[in-house]
């Protein structure tokens, strides 16, 4: 049995990059590292570290054991985190036999509080759960980092445009592409929940030329996951019969959930459920509105079906995509087959070997309806990437989302 002691290393980076910041990393030594004697000041709180060198564990323990994978998490002291990162901790997104360590990004203001989900997750005894470490320097805390999951964001104030939300946490953003292009694994998987999220993407992607544009995705489970409830409970049918489920897009009021492509039961949805006019005219606002809705039921938002959909959104790559069935996530456009202009992140009918890669499924019926709704998500993602295209190295872009109306998903800041 392993036995966890706690312990604490500091860490800093380079003087010039580390002055005037207060940046402490919490972190775990590793499984092969020999005891460290509990008075050493500098590891006096701390995280997980084994207490005895594995090299004396019999070799047909050890053999089996997978190398840990590094998950980075921003906003890692919020309702969504608070969530997700038991889930991630417990196996359940990665897998029951595969270690894991979480690096966890805060803030200044949050730190005392990332101390306590640190506490939290010590407390809680996940066997895979490897190492913990915690800091506020984004280059610090994506190093090495096969995965970044990258939820935190400013909410959207009072009388904050759409156009306003996108050049605050475009910033945010931009700053993070440029730490993940410098610290984290070359092939580390991105995936962004804070919102705008799909332009958010794209600004971490452009900022990050050294990592593949194709591991940069969007989260848009959340959305399908409401799309897969809304059809289930139409037809009166379990949730799990829903499958071919695509949201096209953006993640925002100009979503589209495509009912022409969708399953229940393996039958088309159009047959099971004879109401063009719900399609059309209920079904996607219902799907879009769904977080008003719950804030309006509950008086919060919708944190905790968001972590489970980041969850499911990584699920798909690390699991292998059912036979005829397909996940949607926000990835790049470059190259698609269904018209949609490239340089976008936009969200697509997708599918896995379980690698951790994907490609988008060709071959999706594409009905006038459904044309004309995908070319209006698209117009508004080309809208919102020129709102921010000083922050993406192309100059002169103007923005024309000022005044317009207002397509932010209600809840989702």
């Amino acid at each position: 049995e392993i036995l966890p002691r706690l312990c604490r290393t500091g860490m800093t980076r380079k003087a010039s990059r580390s002055a005037g910041r207060r940046s402490v990393l919490v972190r775990a030594v590793a499984a092969q590292a020999p005891p460290v004697a509990a008075t050493d000041s500098k590891k006096a709180y701390g995280v997980f570290k084994l207490s005895y060198d594995t090299t004396n564990e019999d070799p047909a323990l050890t053999r089996s054991w997978k190398k840990t994978i590094k998950v980075a998490v921003t906003g890692a002291s919020g309702n969504i985190a608070n969530h997700l990162l038991f889930m991630l901790a417990s196996g359940e997104v990665y897998g029951k036999d595969q270690p894991i360590a979480l690096q966890l990004l805060g803030s200044e203001r949050s730190y005392g509080a990332l101390e306590g989900v640190a506490m939290e997750l010590e407390d809680s005894l996940y066997p895979l759960l490897r190492e913990v470490s915690i800091g506020i320097d984004p280059y610090e805390v994506f190093g090495d980092a096969d995965w970044a999951l990258m939820i935190g964001a400013k909410p959207r104030g009072p009388g904050m445009e759409r156009a306003d939300l996108l050049q605050q946490n475009g910033e945010i953003f931009q700053v993070q592409g440029r730490a993940l292009n410098e610290s984290a694994s070359r092939d580390c998987k991105v995936l962004v929940v804070g919102n705008p999220c799909n332009t958010n993407a794209l600004i971490a992607m452009e900022n990050a030329p050294n990592l593949k544009r194709k591991n940069f995705h969007a989260l848009t489970r959340l959305d399908e996951n409401r799309a897969k409830c809304q059809l289930a409970l139409k037809s009166g049918k379990f949730y799990t019969s829903v499958s071919r489920m695509c949201i096209w897009g953006n993640h925002s009021t100009t979503q589209v959930p495509d009912y022409v492509n969708a399953r229940i039961g393996g039958v088309p949805a159009t047959d099971i459920i004879d109401d063009m006019s719900w399609f059309q005219e209920e079904f996607t606002p219902k799907v879009a509105l769904r977080g008003g809705a719950l804030i309006k039921k509950w008086g919060r938002s919708s944190a905790a079906s968001t972590a489970v959909s980041v969850a499911d959104a990584v699920r798909s790559l690390v699991t292998p995509t059912a036979p005829g069935d397909c996940f949607s996530t926000g990835v790049i456009s470059d190259g698609n087959t269904y018209g949609v202009r490239e340089g976008l992140v936009f969200s697509f009918p997708c599918r896995s070997k379980g690698d951790g890669d994907y490609e988008i499924i060709n071959g999706f019926i594409v009905d006038e309806w459904l044309r004309n709704k995908i070319k209006a998500t698209e117009d508004e993602l080309q809208k919102e990437k020129e709102c921010v295209s000083h922050l993406i190295g192309i100059m002169g872009g103007a923005c024309a989302l000022r005044g317009g109306e207002d397509t932010t998903v209600p809840g989702e800041n």
